[in-house]
């Protein structure tokens, strides 16, 4: 198979990941929670930094675009909505644990910092927008410490044990993806 062509079926299949993710959703009172992040990181465990955040990018050009694939729709208004942010983070976290996982062996000591790191990123941009948004175009008087704890601090545990699920998952899978790509790059070279 072609590498680029390979490339795009990845990119392809982990957004669709992300789209399935954002319909997994347990309601919290301001911040619903979804297996997105989880994909997220591990698009960019699996694939590197530039295809992880490109799967990424795919999915937030979709939703963009008005196909409804984001956890509460779809479409250019998405953007004025506080949880947008985190969507917005994904092609961040995907591509920092893309960074961290690629620049050697997919050994669990690589892989489970890489996943935080990605988390991190997710979260740090996904809470500044959140609240960003919700103080400043919605004119909410959510408190900080409400949003922190409802955004940050009842999924946070739950995250942090997905992404060392996903980074054992990468473990496991990486050799075999890394395989098709060395494979790919030589029948392409034919």
């Amino acid at each position: 198979m072609h590498k680029k062509l390979y490339s795009m079926l990845l990119m392809a299949m982990f957004a669709a990941l992300l789209a399935v993710g954002s319909y997994v959703r347990i309601p919290f009172p301001l911040c619903p929670i979804t297996l997105q992040l989880p994909f997220a990181v591990l698009s960019g465990l699996l694939l590197g930094s530039k295809r992880g955040a490109g799967s990424a990018l795919c999915f937030l050009a979709i939703g963009l675009a008005g196909v409804p694939i984001f956890s509460g729709g779809g479409g250019l208004t998405y953007v004025l909505k506080p949880t947008f942010g985190f969507i917005l983070a994904f092609v961040g976290g995907a591509f920092l644990a893309g960074m961290i996982a690629e620049s050697g062996e997919p050994k669990l000591r690589r892989l489970i910092p890489a996943a935080l790191a990605g988390l991190i990123v997710i979260y740090a941009i996904g809470t500044v927008y959140y609240w960003c948004i919700s103080h400043y175009y919605l004119g909410s008087d959510v408190g900080v410490w409400a949003m922190l704890v409802s955004c940050v601090f009842l999924p946070l545990p739950k995250d942090i044990v997905l992404c060392i699920f996903m980074a054992l998952l990468s473990r496991r899978l990486l050799p075999l993806i890394r395989g098709m790509d060395r494979k790919g790059s030589k029948e392409g070279s034919l």
